[in-house]
Order: C-alpha cells, then structure tokens, then sequence
C-alpha cells in the first residue's frame, strides 16, 4: 500500500534529513542522550511526522500541520548551533545542515500556499 504524502517532495527530503541527524547525532557524547541527541532526532522526526499526519486532515488542519513542521525545522537550527557552540558540530556541517533545513522551510511554505 502507498501512502499519497510518500509523493511529496518535501516528506521525501524531510525523511533524508532525519537520516543525516541520526548519523550526525551517533558521534555526540553519551551523556547527551537525553538532552541535545534526543531533541534533536525528535525534532527532525517531527517534520516528516507533520506532514504525514497533515496529510490525511483538511486543508485547514494539513495547513496546522505544516505549520508545526516548519517549527520543528527551526527548532533543529537552534539545537545545531548550540551543537556547535558545545564543539559536537564543526561549522562546515552546520552549513550543510542549514541548506537542508532552508530548502525543507520552502518546500513547506510552497506546500501551504498551494492548500490555500
């Protein structure tokens, strides 16, 4: 069976970018477990999660839900400069990690603006 939200471009990069911090997240001190690994693995799981649930609302509601994940796209922002304030994230990383996440925030607003 095939999910219609599997089609949109930006769950698809939405899904990648999870995958990245995952990777990126493994090599952050064990005692960050439960501080910055896990708000960040949620808050990038939350984009994709987002558009998913979004999916199958209205459009009012999927318009919410868009919303949401594009919270959770600043959200991962904040946590990976704070990452690289505490030495777990070179700069270089986080300018890629800041591309990812400026062209998933405009794939969400194109997305929104086509449901109004």
């Amino acid at each position: 069976m095939s999910f219609k939200f599997e089609e949109l471009m930006v769950y698809q990069k939405a899904m990648d970018f999870v995958n990245k911090v995952y990777l990126l997240t493994m090599d952050y001190p064990r005692d960050e477990l439960f501080g910055l690994t896990s708000q960040l693995r949620r808050a990038a799981v939350s984009i994709a999660l987002n558009v998913a649930e979004g999916s199958s609302r209205t459009k009012k509601d999927f318009c919410r839900f868009i919303d949401m994940a594009r919270g959770s796209v600043f959200e991962c922002m904040a946590i990976l400069k704070i990452s690289v304030k505490q030495s777990y994230v070179k700069q270089s990383e986080l300018d890629d990690f800041e591309s990812d996440l400026t062209e998933i925030s405009k794939m969400l607003s194109g997305l929104k603006r086509t449901l109004n």
